[in-house]
């Protein structure tokens, strides 16, 4: 499976979902929120340095010619199962996150960093069962006297409108459903 499993990743965890331990208000990147919305543990998944090539930009030099765009990813998942099962599928496989990223980038069709940040905290929640995650994307080299240019942001889950689509919505499949 390469995707996580994202109905059985909810099921471990009223109890388990929550910000990680740290000291609150830190902006340190894989520091989880210290929003107190989330209550017990949170374990971060993380990739740093990832490097992708996208059309993205309002600059009309910019929106025809890739260009290199930088993302740090951190995933909060609640007390990944794997530490003790050591399975792939009981926590966010890397690879097809990167395989998601690069399809993202693409295919995305948006001119904001902002708004392309937005798309990947959505992928990572909808189709990757994170309960929160910390998105920081940037273009490296933007400006010849600026080493890059970017956002950060983070959402959560209950952040996400909810719909059937994603593997979240999977658990919703045949909700409702009365046979004629």
């Amino acid at each position: 499976m390469d995707r996580i499993d994202a109905v059985r990743l909810a099921s471990f965890s009223a109890a388990g979902a929550g910000a990680a331990a740290g000291v609150p208000g830190t902006t340190a990147p894989f520091d989880a929120p210290s929003t107190g919305t989330l209550s017990g543990r949170m374990d971060i998944v993380f990739i740093e340095n990832f490097v992708g090539q996208t059309i993205i930009g309002i600059d009309s030099s910019e929106q025809h010619v890739p260009q290199p765009v930088r993302m740090n990813l951190a995933i909060g998942v609640p007390a990944i199962r794997a530490c003790t099962t050591d399975r792939i599928e009981d926590t966010i496989n890397y690879a097809a996150v990167r395989s998601a990223l690069h399809a993202l980038l693409a295919s995305h069709g948006v001119r904001l960093l902002e708004a392309l940040a937005e798309a990947v905290a959505r992928l990572l929640i909808t189709e990757f069962g994170a309960h929160w995650v910390r998105v920081a994307l940037a273009k490296p080299a933007k400006f010849d006297d600026v080493a890059a240019v970017g956002v950060q942001i983070e959402r959560q889950r209950s952040d996400m409108p909810q719909t059937a689509a994603g593997v979240t919505g999977y658990a919703l499949l045949g909700a409702g459903l009365i046979p004629d």
